[in-house]
């Protein structure tokens, strides 16, 4: 009945349908008239009224109409007295009536059952079709997944690469610097007579030329052994690391007029060490930009950020920066001053950057020329362990 079922139902050709309506009102009526030649009476009524709900439901309520009529005229013609006549008695009108009405109601029965039905079976043809969308979409999401994985991993096999040529490089540079640095004081000191002045200046050239390749290079080696070691995550007391941090730069700030204001700051969670060398370079900038400022205001504090992260400032009212550059900030031996002006290596803020995505976070800056600048970084609070602390590129 299911197969037979399906199967009516693709059926859209009028012809048909109505063809099948008045098939199987004539199969009804040649039943009923068969059936009443073995002395069974009354068997018209049912079988027609039978055969109208099956029209209204594999055929629709177009034939069903047509089934409900022509069932009426052969009831009317073949089985109410006085036969074959369209005439109707009062006597046997309650009769008749009760024909008409049983086959309307099994008519509209079956026609809301089919609409029903038919409804259930377009939001079963949808439903079908969402799954398979969405199948083909998670299958989707999964090759684009294992290929993010794959290409993660290609990334972070080329980083590891690149951090350890770079750390053998600036390692095996450190040797034939020294060798230069050295020969050229030797020179210098065995020589003092015999060189003029413009050979003694080349040669203090040299000198002061080699120190400030070997500080590049230990500040590259000490920036590529952050993704090289391993991190040992605790809670942080920062404003105990921030103290620390002024101590360890006070030589710096010798002859400088410093107003620091150092506000609650909250404990994180992190490396102690490397949270610290975060705050050192960032102090130790504040103090280098700011030192012609009489005098010179450098701030540390905290802002709430969202979730589970807090957020440190330094703020100082030093020269500052254009804001078109900010970009160029946090790049390896990225610099937005010339080296006569200030020095440094250029790779300070770049360390600060790598340290703190290790550690799940962000860092910005805000400034404006000869305004001061203001560097941000987020970090975990200290009451949700991070997870995603120690393994960050």
């Amino acid at each position: 009945m299911a197969y037979w079922d399906n199967e009516f139902q693709r059926v859209r050709s009028p012809p048909l349908r109505y063809g099948f309506a008045v098939v199987c009102v004539g199969i009804a009526i040649a039943a009923a008239l068969a059936i009443q030649q073995y002395q069974f009476r009354d068997v018209a009524l049912p079988v027609l009224v039978l055969v109208i709900g099956i029209v209204t439901w594999y055929a629709g309520t177009g034939p069903a109409v047509v089934a409900v009529l022509l069932g009426t005229a052969a009831f009317n013609y073949m089985f109410v007295e006085p036969l074959y006549t369209f005439y109707v008695s009062a006597r046997d009108l309650p009769y008749f009536l009760v024909f008409v009405l049983s086959a309307i109601i099994v008519a509209s029965f079956s026609a809301v059952r089919l609409r029903i039905e038919e409804n259930l079976r377009h939001s079963r043809d949808r439903l079908q079709t969402e799954l398979e969308q969405r199948q083909r979409r998670e299958a989707e999401i999964r090759k684009l997944n294992q290929e993010l994985n794959l290409r993660a991993a290609e990334l972070a096999a080329a980083n590891r690469e690149l951090e350890a040529f770079a750390y053998s490089v600036s390692h095996d540079l450190r040797a034939p610097l020294r060798h230069i640095v050295g020969y050229s004081e030797l020179l210098q000191k065995h020589t003092p007579n015999s060189l003029d002045d413009k050979s003694q200046r080349y040669i203090q050239t040299i000198r002061e030329s080699g120190k400030r390749m070997g500080n590049l290079i230990d500040d590259l080696l000490a920036f590529s052994r952050i993704g090289r070691t391993e991190s040992r995550t605790t809670a942080v007391d920062l404003q105990k690391v921030v103290k620390e941090a002024i101590s360890e730069i006070e030589p710096q700030t010798k002859g400088q007029d410093i107003s620091w204001k150092i506000d609650a700051l909250p404990v994180c969670y992190g490396d102690r060490s490397l949270l610290k060398l975060v705050v050192v370079n960032l102090l130790s900038n504040a103090v280098k930009f700011s030192g012609s400022r009489r005098p010179a205001k450098i701030e540390i504090g905290s802002v709430d950020a969202n979730g589970d992260k807090i957020e440190i400032f330094v703020r100082d009212n030093g020269v500052g920066f254009d804001m078109q550059y900010v970009n160029k900030l946090f790049g390896v031996f990225q610099r937005l001053h010339r080296a006569d002006e200030f020095e440094g290596t250029g790779i300070g803020l770049a360390t600060v950057q790598r340290i703190v995505h290790r550690h799940g976070g962000m860092v910005r800056a805000e400034g404006a020329v000869d305004q001061g600048a203001t560097f941000y970084f987020s970090l975990p609070k200290a009451e949700h362990p991070a997870k995603r602390t120690a393994n960050a590129p």
